[in-house]
């Protein structure tokens, strides 16, 4: 970390540790799991508009019309009446909360999650305790932190290498199948039963993230000289020499330095393909 991360570090802690997940809680109370679980498939769109429009990735025609799909069935779910209990403050909520992630999962492509995740988890236990929260049973809190390790310890690290090697778009299409999961969960384990608008709604997510994974870009571009340190391995990207103290084993850590490079091959706007198109 650098004195210039610090900006991108703070806004990582503040919109996608802290901000989001209150507003996610906010909204669950206010709509039903099937409901919320749908929704959160906004985040997928919201993350790739703004790294094509704020951040540098290339978003081609396909997935522009992917994003679209998952929008209209994020409106679809909204405005048809159907059994599923969806609340407007509660809708709102949510969506805010997927804006927060979008912006954090851009921010987080430069930068490590582990000091974000230490430092929003204080802050939110010391706010619980401030709002006269008392401390749960031994058996609640060794359930909630049992809970907490797959649904977002486990889950943020691997999201982490993810947003690294494929971009924050392409990372959010990959990521937007999650809501799925927790949509058809919601139905044996909380009782929500799925009606036509909801069908409806899910068929068209899907439709949308079908068509983000199966996009493929390739062209001509230039690998501009860049000097920076992160593991890596010895591919076609990093042909470089090492000094004496450098390690071996691969993969590995250590300043290097990319010479200008030409060349035409598949890729994704990961951490080596930030051009211009």
């Amino acid at each position: 970390m650098t004195r210039p991360d610090l900006p991108s570090l703070l806004g990582v802690i503040a919109l996608g540790g802290v901000a989001g997940p209150l507003l996610l809680l906010l909204g669950l109370a206010r709509v039903s799991g099937t409901a919320g679980s749908l929704l959160l498939n906004l985040e997928a769109p919201l993350t790739i508009v703004l790294a094509a429009a704020l951040f540098g990735e290339h978003l081609g025609r396909r997935a522009t019309l992917a994003a679209a799909c998952i929008l209209l069935g994020a409106v679809v779910l909204r405005v048809t009446p159907g059994e599923v209990a969806v609340d407007s403050l509660g809708v709102a909520a949510i969506a805010a909360a997927c804006l927060c992630w979008a912006l954090d999962n851009n921010l987080t492509q430069r930068l490590s999650l582990r000091i974000k995740c230490l430092a929003a988890g204080a802050f939110n236990t010391a706010l619980a305790f401030t709002l006269g929260a008392a401390v749960p049973s031994a058996q609640f809190v060794v359930l909630a932190m049992g809970l907490g390790v797959l649904s977002y310890g486990i889950s943020v690290v691997l999201d982490a290498y993810a947003l690294r090697l494929h971009g924050a778009a392409r990372e959010a299409a990959y990521f937007a199948t999650a809501p799925f999961v927790g949509a058809a969960a919601a139905v044996p384990l909380l009782g929500d039963s799925l009606g036509l608008p909801e069908l409806g709604a899910m068929g068209l997510m899907a439709l949308g993230v079908a068509l983000l994974i199966r996009e493929r870009h390739a062209h001509e571009h230039t690998h501009e000289p860049l000097e920076h340190d992160h593991l890596h391995n010895h591919d076609e990207h990093h042909q470089h020499e090492h000094a004496p103290n450098d390690p071996s084993a691969e993969p590995h850590a250590h300043p290097h330095r990319h010479l200008r490079l030409v060349h035409d091959h598949p890729h994704v706007p990961d951490l080596h393909h930030r051009h211009k198109h």
